[in-house]
């Protein structure tokens, strides 16, 4: 694959630190924008920098593929009105910046791969979910669709526009896995809400290779859903993950409890969602990670 120059919004969190290390070992050089430059001083390297969001229009010409990952943690806290603007203008405002930058460049990037969520669709109960679904009507189905938006218009500057929506993504140390194994361990594990509700997941290897495959794919443009195709419902996730930790799976936590504790943030882990990847299918993508107990095995 031909060396390219990428600039990553986010990749210091969860999801971009994996997939700046991906990317390094495929040859590409990485730059990375950050509020917090200088701490990052000590993990800069030849194909590695970290600049600040000040330095956006300086590097903006220089690069080849643009992946824009930002975004406030949409969890472990209450949806206050302030925790709802952050999460908000944490996505549109910097995916604002990004486009911006590109329009006051000369030179634009080849490609944007910009972040999405599942949570972009109206939920359906057990009914199959594809990309040409329609969109829900809550809080978070609007922070996405205003995000897309906004990265969209990059194809007016001729850039190639790929929006990916995220299923839950599985790692070790973090996101959903890192906290139902605590309680697992303690023998006091099980399926959140009600169980059947369906649960589009990724393994973040599989994450990470479809957004290469969408730098490399010329054709692949708008929206793919970043989820494995056989999508499980709760149940079936706390059995899987309580088979792999040889631990029972039967404390369930009601969806009245984490409606009472979290309030309207307890909507990404109760709603149904069961997506379906059709545009990664249908373009020839390969999952590694098909089955929800092999996924959960390779990381614990």
């Amino acid at each position: 694959m031909e060396t390219k120059q990428v600039l990553i919004t986010g990749g210091t969190g969860f999801i971009g630190q994996y997939l700046a290390e991906e990317l390094m070992k495929q040859g590409h050089y990485i730059t990375i924008i950050t509020r917090s430059p200088d701490r990052y001083k000590a993990q800069s390297a030849k194909n590695q920098r970290f600049i600040s969001w000040d330095d956006l229009s300086d590097h903006m010409g220089k690069m080849d593929v643009v992946i824009n990952l930002v975004g406030e943690n949409l969890f472990g806290q209450r949806w206050t009105d302030s925790v709802k603007k952050k999460i908000y203008d944490s996505r549109i405002l910097s995916t604002r910046k990004l486009v911006d930058a590109m329009r006051a460049s000369v030179n634009k990037p080849e490609v944007l791969i910009s972040a999405s969520g599942v949570n972009y669709y109206k939920e359906k109960g057990d009914q199959v979910i594809t990309e040409s679904s329609e969109p829900g009507d809550d809080f978070l189905a609007k922070v996405c669709i205003d995000w897309e938006k906004e990265a969209e218009l990059a194809a007016e500057l001729g850039v190639r526009v790929v929006i990916s929506r995220f299923g839950v993504v599985l790692e070790k140390d973090g996101g959903v896995i890192e906290k139902m194994k605590l309680p697992f361990s303690l023998f006091a594990g099980g399926p959140v809400g009600s169980g059947e509700q369906y649960m589009a997941w990724i393994h973040m290897k599989d994450l990470c290779r479809s957004i290469l495959f969408a730098i490399e794919t010329k054709d692949l443009d708008g929206v793919y859903n970043a989820a494995a195709p056989e999508p499980v419902t709760m149940n079936e996730f706390a059995k899987a993950l309580g088979r792999v930790m040889s631990r029972p799976s039967f404390f369930r936590v009601p969806e009245f409890a984490l409606n009472l504790i979290l309030g309207e943030a307890a909507a990404p882990v109760i709603s149904s969602l069961r997506v379906q990847p059709k545009v990664l299918q249908l373009t020839g993508f390969e999952f590694e990670f098909e089955d929800i107990e092999m996924a959960i095995a390779d990381i614990i």
